[in-house]
């Protein structure tokens, strides 16, 4: 049975110490081309944590019946059928956003993020586990994602949650700075998307320096490598 401090871990690292944008740098395609306002950000993210937590739970159990030689293979199989029913719900049910984000969901299948935790943590852990790992994981993305379209949003048009009406029709975007405002294109251009999401990193870099010369004992938090990918 998972013990709290396993659980704080588990969600500490998703969330913060392990963050998969600003910490390890993976998923970086979705992460700078779909983020040009807070939805479709939240929208892909969310669509993310179903893939990772039910392909992590997946994997967990059958983690023991998997040949390890065939074991990559199986892992892509499995986030690919996760991926198209996820595919299929939103071109059902969401269908206007489904066109705005394109191609981005049926890239989830070659996310590194997604394959990471599967290789990393599902085949190695048991099930309640490796959901968790996958869930906040996704959290983790999910706000990182939500900032850095929101504030690209924010400063590129002065305008909040731009296309709310294609989840819920009854909402409307919010207009937070004067309607005259010309808008600043940087921000929602890809050259941006770097500049805002290194800002992010040097934040959360900062945040971490104050927090440990604050408590001189504690250990520093270990980071995990840096890697680019999709």
């Amino acid at each position: 049975m998972m013990i709290r401090d396993e659980f704080r871990q588990i969600r500490d690292n998703g969330v913060w110490h392990q963050n998969t944008s600003l910490v390890q740098i993976l998923g970086l395609c979705p992460l700078l081309a779909v983020t040009t306002n807070l939805v479709n950000g939240v929208m892909l993210s969310l669509a993310t944590i179903i893939v990772m937590a039910i392909s992590n739970a997946a994997v967990s159990s059958l983690r023991n019946l998997i040949p390890h030689e065939i074991r990559i293979p199986v892992f892509i199989l499995i986030v690919a059928a996760l991926v198209t029913v996820v595919d299929l719900i939103f071109n059902a049910q969401f269908h206007d956003l489904y066109l705005v984000l394109g191609i981005f969901i049926p890239l989830i299948v070659t996310n590194c993020i997604v394959l990471a935790r599967v290789e990393a943590f599902a085949n190695k852990n048991p099930l309640l586990q490796s959901t968790l790992d996958g869930v906040f994981m996704g959290v983790g993305m999910l706000w990182t994602l939500a900032l850095l379209g929101g504030l690209r949003e924010l400063i590129g048009g002065g305008t909040l949650f731009s296309g709310i009406d294609m989840v819920f029709p009854a909402l409307q975007q919010l207009q937070l700075l004067p309607a005259d405002y010309p808008g600043f294109l940087l921000a929602i251009l890809p050259p941006g998307a770097f500049i805002l999401l290194g800002c992010l990193i040097a934040w959360k870099n900062w945040v971490e320096a104050r927090a440990a010369a604050r408590s001189p004992g504690r250990p520093p938090m270990p980071s995990a490598a840096v890697t680019d990918g999709a």
